[in-house]
């Protein structure tokens, strides 16, 4: 039982999100410090109040609703987000764009049927290879195999 849970622990993605979590806590305490000590003060400035939010809130029959810390993990959230997106989806797709390889078309695989046998034929054949009737060539898949267009 013991070495199952050994096992377990020492599994190689069990440590990466281990690793994962702890990352991302001290990234949030970054953003949360960034936020309250930068962001808050603007959005002070900018109405005219203290831009404290964490203390902001109201009664309701003698309920307290501090609405405030919301809209502080809100702020927090927000910036987290487009730091992540900015930071590191958008240049990990330019990376992947840039060493993606592009895919050849496969010129048989868009199928169309022939219109006097019904029969399945390549959407880029000018004849049925089932009834040998001439029939036109889809234009489009023409173009997506880059074959020029039939001249009659």
């Amino acid at each position: 039982m013991l070495n199952g849970f050994k096992d377990f622990i020492l599994r190689g993605n069990v440590i990466s999100m281990a690793i994962g979590l702890a990352v991302g806590a001290a990234f949030t305490a970054v953003v949360t410090g960034f936020s309250n000590a930068f962001i808050t003060p603007l959005i002070g400035l900018a109405t005219r109040g203290t831009g404290d939010f964490s203390k902001a809130s109201y009664k309701v029959d003698g309920v307290e609703f501090p609405y405030g810390l919301f809209i502080s993990a809100a702020i927090a959230f927000l910036i987290t987000a487009g730091v992540l997106y900015f930071c590191v989806v958008v240049p990990m797709a330019k990376v992947q764009n840039r060493f993606a390889k592009e895919e050849a078309v496969d010129i048989k695989a868009a199928l169309r049927d022939c219109p006097r046998c019904f029969s399945e034929i390549p959407a880029v054949a000018s004849r049925c290879g089932h009834c040998t009737s001439e029939v036109e060539p889809d234009s489009e898949a023409l173009s997506l195999a880059k074959l020029p267009a039939q001249q009659h």
